[in-house]
């Protein structure tokens, strides 16, 4: 598989596409932990660590599709790379202002979400334009899940490194000086400057009039939710043992577990739809989350945290390719960006929710959170079986450039008509 992996990489563009995609994206994969961090440093309570936190995920939440249709109409440039500069100035004002005047700080945040640009539904957009082959695009999303799931393993120990090299506030401004870099890199490539979306129906609700699109996102709010409550639970099983370092570790080693899942799921080619197969390792997910609420000594809780996270790259790669089969025409990087909106909206009420499950129930109650986010998503996909069973419009050829058309067709990458 490593070998196939190289040989996509090894295609013109793909590799700078997607480092400078996932270094693009290193403020929104490490703002949860950064936050806290410098709110803690600033002498703010959990309480208000993670109700800013809470703000720019959901400030996210909402400018994701906002933007990601934008990307549609305009073109990836215009929007991407202006997003990109207000969202690392707000965090800046952030970093230089600090808490004492909360109105600012909340304010920060939410800017700082709201113009997050949607580089991840932006790549996948872009996959098909550059790798012209249903099959290659395929195996493109899932090594696109293992590198984020390098991301979120290396982007809280970065993180952890700039806070004890120089200061939680520096960390804040290295980690959004690197993402604007990184969403330069992709905005003056050729296939960024070059893609156009495919002509759309104008209907208000986009690609939300999709019902299985709507399917795959009410389950994945209840994955999103289970990662955020194991984010606020991690904290507090930090604190539990006394060492502030451990959140770091035990975050990465969830992240590990997903990377291997990833290498996992493209180590063989799978049978089957992939909407059945989702629902599959909906079940294996759930199955992960639930022992994390036993807390047992910190060798074993690293262990449960990997084992937790072997099945979320698979879950979210899996999820690109359903959202590429029920996308309506010419709504590719919105639908892309309702994914992430909808996993976003999710961990924010995760967090939410466990704070206080943690501060009434103690530690395994912010576990247990995540275990029942875990259920609720599969029950979602078992009882959407039947609406998800029929792909809408496809979106396949939504993300094709104008100029490679007639070439991805010739290599059978045809779109298919609405059933």
């Amino acid at each position: 598989m490593a070998a196939g992996y190289l040989g996509l990489l090894r295609t013109r563009h793909a590799a700078r596409l997607l480092t400078g995609t996932l270094v693009g994206r290193l403020p929104n994969a490490t703002a949860h932990i950064a936050l806290v961090l410098f709110v803690r440093a600033e002498g703010g309570s959990y309480t208000l660590a993670g109700a800013l936190a809470a703000v720019y995920g959901v400030a996210t939440a909402v400018g994701q599709p906002l933007l990601g249709r934008a990307v549609d109409l305009r073109g990836q440039p215009r929007v991407m790379l202006p997003a990109a500069l207000l969202s690392a100035l707000a965090m800046a004002v952030l970093a230089l202002a600090g808490i004492g005047d909360l109105v600012t700080a909340y304010a920060a945040v939410t800017v700082a979400g709201l113009a997050t640009p949607p580089l991840e539904g932006g790549l996948r957009a872009l996959w098909p334009s550059v790798l012209k082959d249903e099959g290659k695009v395929h195996s493109a999303y899932a090594l696109d899940a293992v590198a984020q799931e390098v991301m979120f393993t290396v982007g809280p120990l970065l993180v952890t490194v700039l806070v004890s090299v120089w200061s939680p506030a520096a960390a804040l401004l290295v980690i959004n000086a690197l993402g604007v870099l990184g969403a330069l890199s992709v905005v003056v490539s050729g296939p960024s400057r070059d893609w156009r979306s495919a002509p759309r129906e104008a209907h208000w609700l986009g690609a939300l009039r999709s019902r299985g699109l709507l399917a795959l996102l009410g389950a994945f709010f209840f994955v999103g939710l289970a990662l955020g409550a194991i984010t606020v639970a991690g904290v507090g099983y930090a604190d539990d043992h006394g060492r502030e370092a451990l959140y770091g570790w035990f975050m990465a080693a969830n992240g590990l577990g997903a990377l291997i899942g990833g290498v996992m799921l493209g180590a063989r080619q799978w049978g089957g739809t992939p909407e059945r197969r989702l629902r599959l390792i909906a079940v294996l997910l759930a199955a992960g989350y639930l022992p994390l609420a036993l807390t047992p000594g910190v060798p074993a809780m690293l262990v449960l945290a990997a084992l937790a996270g072997v099945f979320l790259a698979p879950a979210i790669a899996t999820a690109f390719v359903v959202v590429d089969r029920h996308a309506p025409r010419g709504t590719v990087t919105e639908a892309f960006s309702w994914l992430v909106t909808t996993f976003g909206v999710g961990a924010a009420v995760g967090t939410a929710v466990a704070g206080p499950a943690l501060q009434h129930g103690g530690t395994a109650s912010g576990f247990a959170v995540a275990g029942a986010g875990g259920i609720a998503a599969l029950v979602v996909l078992t009882a959407t079986a039947r609406v998800l069973a029929v792909p809408g419009t496809g979106a396949r050829l939504a993300a094709v450039s104008e100029v490679d058309r007639n070439e991805a067709a010739r290599h059978g990458f045809s779109e298919r008509r609405q059933a």
